[in-house]
């Protein structure tokens, strides 16, 4: 294992080909970060010396130990961990076949759980390390058509703060952001009048950005004493 190098962080990030993920990946290297890009589908080309692509299966245990094993190999450390891989197969209930379903909950939410695993080793001997999961209002409110990522997505609630209670004691934060309506490959197939009713169900009549998102993110990762907590990102107003 190569000797840690000074002041060094290291962040894992799933997901990262898509639009957010690129987003992250930008923001945490713009910060000095070491990114282990973990990516399922082609990744966009970079130059940076901070950005290292790992192709990344987050559905198979094998292909996530290979990804962490990269980081410590490297930098002998993994700071943070950001669960961003995210799919959608929807469909009504009584139109939703059981792949549909098992497809999505196993990247959405098993892919989140076993990520969460593999970096407990190095973050447990640390002492140190944050954990978070890119979860949706979809798991806070449910949505018509997407039984199956509305459930995933409240999983990851769940999930967020059994781990915080668990993890706190080793001094790793847990911790669940909820995005908001991007601009990503996700919401491509929506068209103007959709986009338009999810701004109007926004207080501030607008939907948020992947910049802000990144912005958000990065800058939670270096908080020490927030766990257990569930960040929305956009104006809808609902209760918890």
């Amino acid at each position: 294992m190569k000797s840690p190098e000074p002041d060094a962080r290291v962040v894992l990030i799933t997901g990262a080909a898509g639009g957010l993920g690129t987003g992250l990946i930008q923001e945490f290297a713009a910060h000095g970060w070491q990114v282990i890009a973990g990516y399922h589908q082609a990744l966009p080309s970079t130059t940076s010396s901070q950005v290292w692509p790992m192709p990344l299966d987050v559905t198979q245990s094998p292909s996530i130990d290979a990804a962490v094993r990269q980081a410590l190999e490297r930098w002998g450390r993994v700071d943070a961990l950001v669960n961003n891989a995210g799919i959608v197969a929807d469909a009504s209930l009584w139109q939703m076949d059981s792949d549909a379903w098992d497809r999505v909950l196993d990247v959405n939410l098993k892919g989140a759980f076993l990520c969460a695993q593999a970096v407990l080793p190095a973050m447990t001997a640390q002492r140190a390390g944050h954990i978070v999961h890119l979860s949706s209002f979809s798991g806070r409110m449910g949505a018509r058509g997407q039984a199956n990522y509305a459930a995933a997505k409240a999983g990851l609630l769940g999930l967020t703060q059994s781990l915080a209670r668990e993890l706190g004691g080793h001094n790793i934060r847990v911790n669940a952001v909820l995005p908001g309506v991007l601009p990503t490959r996700m919401t491509a197939g929506l068209n103007p009048g959709q986009l338009a009713a999810f701004a109007e169900a926004n207080a501030l009549g607008r939907l948020n950005s992947i910049a802000e998102v990144a912005r958000f993110v990065a800058f939670l990762v270096t908080l020490d004493n927030v766990s257990g907590q569930m960040f929305q990102l956009d104006s809808r107003i609902a209760r918890w």
